[in-house]
């Protein structure tokens, strides 16, 4: 009972941490029970029936289990969100079903901004700049930057996170991209 109640206090990290270390499986299946009903309403989405869903969801869990002490994850839930996603639209492509497209999760960003977050062609000039830059956007615009790019998450994760409508995160990323590229292009002049 002790371990139990323990357990329960834990944040996501620290579950996967003890998982990763430990090997004991009630730590992630604690984690992973905390995002079951995510996890069966994605499905749901993709999979279009409730049993398929179910199983969908169990298949993950049973995948995933010998394979996530080999990630690097940073920030669960999101990661967690991509995983099932891909292994809905694999279970449609082994089907040759139509694939449902979501514009409102991650709408495909222009490689202007992209490639001044990758180190390797980035000089140290261009990062300063974009740290620089970074801090002087409208806190609403660095929220979603940040979570949108540096953390991966999608515009509906970042809605859930943050309490923004759709709308304004994908106001605030485009503005907040607008803005950076101008200050950057400035700073680096």
């Amino acid at each position: 009972m002790f371990f139990k109640k323990n357990i329960l206090k834990l944040t996501d990290e620290e579950l996967l941490h003890q998982y990763a270390t430990s090997g004991k499986t009630e730590y992630f299946g604690e984690l992973y029970n905390r995002y079951i009903p995510l996890l069966y309403g994605l499905c749901l989405k993709y999979l279009t029936d409730e049993a398929r869903a179910q199983d969908a969801v169990m298949q993950l869990f049973e995948d995933l289990l010998p394979k996530v002490p080999y990630y690097e994850i940073k920030v669960f839930k999101p990661w967690l969100y991509r995983v099932a996603k891909n292994h809905c639209l694999q279970i449609l492509r082994k089907e040759n079903k139509e694939i449902p497209l979501d514009y409102t999760i991650n709408l495909v960003e222009s490689d202007e901004f992209l490639h001044l977050l990758s180190e390797e062609d980035t000089s140290e000039e261009q990062l300063n700049a974009l740290k620089h830059c970074l801090e002087k956007l409208p806190e609403f615009q660095r929220i979603s930057i940040m979570h949108f790019f540096m953390e991966e998450m999608s515009y509906a994760d970042i809605v859930e996170q943050t309490g923004f409508t759709l709308n304004n995160v994908k106001s605030y990323i485009q503005n907040g991209k607008r803005n950076l590229k101008i200050c950057i292009k400035n700073q680096t002049q």
